[in-house]
């Protein structure tokens, strides 16, 4: 029986959930990307007088402050209906991106830049996409106090903007810096901005896949619900610290949290997290720790158009570590109806969406720079019980949007009007951990056997393998093996296996591969993937 269980998910488009906007760090100001802000902002005037305001509470002067301000916060919240978000006057929605992206943090007035502590803060003007305002305070000697917005506290194309800024007085997320790479500039290293979206590299990377607060509803018919930071606290580090503290006010329509996130910069970029949830109903499809990211095409799923790239993805595979200690591989793909997978588990050991060939040549894009996107791996701390890591693929045409979703989904759900807590640790790594002596899956690939009309995969597991003495054990839930074999890959001291299969009349079958030691001990990671009949 296999380790795991997928559920076959296919809908139409009409049903799919809106591709996920990928954030763009920011750049120089374009000058051939002018628009008429004067106009813009003289509407602007006309609407902030009737711009709802927002509570005191969340504005309020210094006041002291912990974790358990958060966490009674998000207890409050749930008590009463959901309050959405102010939203950006006008003015500032219909910027498009390349007038928006002419606003940009002055650097003098990053929070803590003059100062002896290793990080510094920058604010997200509100504008084009991002429409919500959010409130940020800092947190120094154990009190609060709010981050205003003056008018010099941005780099604008046109004064009345800075004006406009101002008087708005809120911000649409943050971004945080740190000495990553050299010890005389300050790297961007993390992203808070979008809902719960945030992003983050290690030492040599560059932004790819995303991480969020929560999920809820992924992929479901009636459409996916999206939680918010509404508000986040930061707290000051000491000049000889190497980590810093954010926490975070999540609201939606059906829950609140509280989230702390220790932040630890390097190699790879560490991040703890613990969260605490208010349902205010009863949560049948919540995800935990959900990633996000992009996959058009690679090896193992070409895609559709002709490319001069081999392969067009942020992440090219999901990989598992189960409570068993068992290692599952996945391939992405790109399918042309949404397909929905689900892994069985108690307690998982760890999960996450891999970027793992680091070479350019299996990219080929040199603006892009595949190649150097981060992995994302979720080890959650304490017992996370029964329930399943799902993997959402959505169709898409375009690689500007976001469109595979993983997650920990809990196997009741969340119970309304009680707490719900747990924690994790998220790593932004090259590669997933992988155990001394497991091989991991570097390439796959799949297409027609030669001089034959029969189906065939081929798997590559690297790093020091001796098959002389491995076999290859495979499994289809629909049709028949047919035949397998296994050779020698000296290239990358491996093993390659050929899998030949028949799925009858199936639409969809899921394939399971193993790389066993005599003794039946797995030498490698566990392949799996979902064969469709695209055609």
């Amino acid at each position: 029986m296999p380790a795991c269980h997928s559920n076959v998910t296919t809908q139409r488009a009409a049903h799919l959930p809106p591709l996920l906007p990928r954030y763009t760090p920011s750049h120089p100001a374009s000058p051939t990307a002018r628009h008429s802000i004067v106009a813009y902002c003289l509407v602007a005037w006309l609407l902030l007088a009737a711009w709802p305001a927002v509570s005191a509470g969340e504005n309020a002067p210094d006041q002291r402050f912990s974790r358990q301000t958060v966490i009674d916060l998000a207890r409050q919240l749930s008590q009463s209906p959901f309050r959405p978000l102010p939203r950006a006057p006008e003015a500032l929605t219909s910027l498009d991106y390349s007038a928006y992206r002419q606003i940009n943090y002055q650097q003098d007035e990053a929070v803590w830049g003059q100062s002896p502590t290793r990080f510094s803060v920058q604010l997200f003007a509100p504008g084009f996409l991002y429409d919500k305002l959010v409130n940020i305070d800092l947190v120094e000697n154990g009190r609060a106090r709010p981050l205003t917005v003056s008018r010099d506290s941005f780099r604008v194309p046109d004064p009345a903007l800075a004006e406009l800024l101002a008087e708005v007085g809120k911000y649409a997320g943050m971004r945080l810096h740190y000495p990553l790479n050299k010890a005389d500039y300050d790297d961007e290293f993390l992203v808070f901005q979008g809902a719960s979206f945030f992003r983050g590299v290690s030492r040599g990377q560059l932004y790819g896949l995303s991480a969020r607060g929560l999920a809820i509803d992924v992929a479901e018919p009636h459409g996916e619900e999206h939680p918010v930071f509404r508000r986040f606290w930061i707290e000051r580090p000491a000049a000889d610290q190497d980590a810093m503290v954010v926490h975070a006010l999540l609201d939606s329509e059906r829950v609140t949290g509280a989230y702390r996130f220790g932040i630890y910069p390097g190699q790879p970029l560490r991040m703890d997290v613990e969260v605490t949830l208010f349902p205010r109903v009863y949560l049948p499809h919540v995800g935990l720790a959900p990633l996000t990211s992009m996959f058009m095409h690679g090896p193992a799923a070409p895609g559709d158009r002709p490319d001069y790239r081999p392969a067009v993805h942020d992440s090219e595979g999901l990989a598992i570590k189960r409570a068993n200690g068992e290692r599952l591989w996945r391939p992405l793909s790109n399918p042309h109806t949404l397909q929905a997978s689900a892994f069985l588990d108690h307690n998982p050991a760890g999960f996450g969406l891999i970027q793992r060939n680091r070479d350019f040549n299996a990219y080929q894009d040199l603006e892009a720079s595949y190649h150097r996107r981060p992995s994302a791996w979720v080890e959650p701390l304490g017992d996370w019980g029964p329930g399943q890591v799902q993997l959402v693929e959505i169709p898409s045409d375009s690689e500007a949007n976001d469109n595979m979703v993983a997650y920990w989904r809990p196997a009741d759900g969340l119970p309304a009007g009680e707490p719900y807590r747990y924690a994790y640790r998220l790593t932004w790594p090259d590669d997933a951990p992988l155990e001394h002596g497991l091989a991991p899956v570097v390439r796959s690939a799949g297409g027609d056997k030669l001089f034959s009309e029969q189906r065939e995969v081929m798997i590559d597991w690297a790093n020091s393998v001796d098959c002389a003495n491995l076999s290859v054990d495979a499994g289809i839930s629909e049709g028949r093996i047919i035949d397998t074999t296994l050779q020698t890959h000296p290239g990358i001291a491996g093993c390659r296996a050929f899998i030949a299969f028949d799925p009858g009349a199936a639409q969809a079958a899921e394939l399971r591969v193993m790389l066993l030691r005599e003794d039946g001990r797995p030498a490698g990671e566990t392949w799996l993937y979902r064969w469709l009949n695209d055609g």
